[in-house]
């Protein structure tokens, strides 16, 4: 029986991987150790309601992808059995989903690391991610700090108008009860 070359599937896994890592705006890592098939389904579930894929991958592969995507300073955290949580979107949503999951199951789930937009974070780096409030959130409130100036100036503008009503509309009482 002739032995089946596993070589091209690997070149292919780590040519996805790559591909993945590349697209991803932030990769988080993580120590799934502990968690059981369906634990893993479950919280595969709540990251893809948020657009975030979470992919179990072995670290030599691993390893091989981040070189090939242009991180290489992603090897050294990948030791151990690591996940990655891939978001294309918000930069804040696989940590802070994450964290949540963890926190409502109440199971050990170790962030170790991650990339957001290229860059190497560490994992109190990726945890102070998580504490983010989401995009909408972060553009309302620069929308309200925005705003504040010129309601204070509308409102600037407005006080010496609404005096001069207000002086006017006494004298046209003090004249009719005159």
């Amino acid at each position: 029986m002739a032995k089946v070359s596993k070589r091209p599937l690997k070149i292919q896994q780590v040519g996805e991987i790559a591909e993945k890592l590349r697209t991803a705006k932030v990769v988080v890592l993580t120590d799934y150790r502990g968690l059981s098939v369906a634990q893993l389904g479950d919280l595969r579930a709540k990251l893809r309601q948020a657009d975030v894929e979470y992919h179990i991958v072995k670290n030599t592969l691993a390893k091989r992808a981040a070189d090939d995507a242009g991180h290489p300073d992603l090897g050294p955290a990948l030791t151990g059995p690591v996940a990655f949580a891939l978001g294309y979107d918000d930069l804040s949503a696989p940590a802070r989903l994450l964290g949540e999951w963890a926190r409502s199951t109440r199971l050990k789930l170790d962030i170790t690391g991650g990339l957001v937009e290229g860059r190497f974070f560490g994992a109190e780096q990726v945890r102070q991610l998580a504490d983010l409030p989401p995009k909408e959130v972060l553009l309302a409130q620069l929308l309200g700090t925005l705003q504040t100036p010129i309601a204070q100036l509308v409102g600037t503008i407005q006080a010496p108008v609404q005096t001069l009503v207000g002086l006017l509309e006494a004298y046209k009482n003090k004249l009719e009860a005159a």
